[in-house]
């Protein structure tokens, strides 16, 4: 028996400052900001309690805000304490989440203001389908070392044909 594709709900991203996380994801990418910065602490609250259920118990404290894109996908950034930056930045030969990807159709412009707010490019736009479809794609950094992607199209019209031409 064939299921029904899920729908999306959100990711959670490790920053190191949340505020200024805050601050590129909602004013560069547009991200609407849903619940601003605040910090919940391993006590017997709702929030406390899901946290020693997910991080084990000693977890202490964390700082957390959440963002939405348009098509209403959550965006969590957590801070924790004592957090830091893996040595490899695109670890995609370790299993588990390497990227996740936005789409916006000014592939080139959206990469221009995240260089400028502090991101890096990590290789030149690039066609799918060169002279063929318009479908470009990136990957960039935000200012805090986490890698993405950017689409021009839906990843349904990139990929709709099958396989690359």
């Amino acid at each position: 028996m064939q299921q029904t594709p899920r729908t999306f709900s959100h990711i959670g991203l490790s920053v190191p400052d949340l505020d200024a996380a805050v601050k590129f994801y909602s004013e560069v990418l547009g991200f609407y900001v849903v619940m601003a910065p605040s910090e919940a602490v391993e006590d017997d609250s709702a929030i406390g309690v899901m946290c020693t259920d997910v991080f084990g118990p000693g977890w202490g404290s964390l700082r957390i805000a959440h963002l939405a894109t348009a098509d209403g996908i959550g965006i969590e950034i957590f801070e924790f304490p004592g957090d830091y930056a893996p040595e490899e930045k695109l670890e995609h030969k370790r299993h588990g989440t390497f990227h996740f990807a936005v789409q916006d159709p000014d592939v080139e412009g959206l990469t221009q203001r995240i260089v400028e707010a502090g991101g890096r490019q990590r290789m030149p736009v690039r066609e799918y389908f060169p002279g063929k479809k318009p479908y470009r794609m990136v990957y960039v950094e935000d200012p805090f070392g986490i890698v993405f992607e950017l689409y021009s199209h839906s990843y349904e019209l990139t990929y709709s044909a099958g396989a690359y031409e």
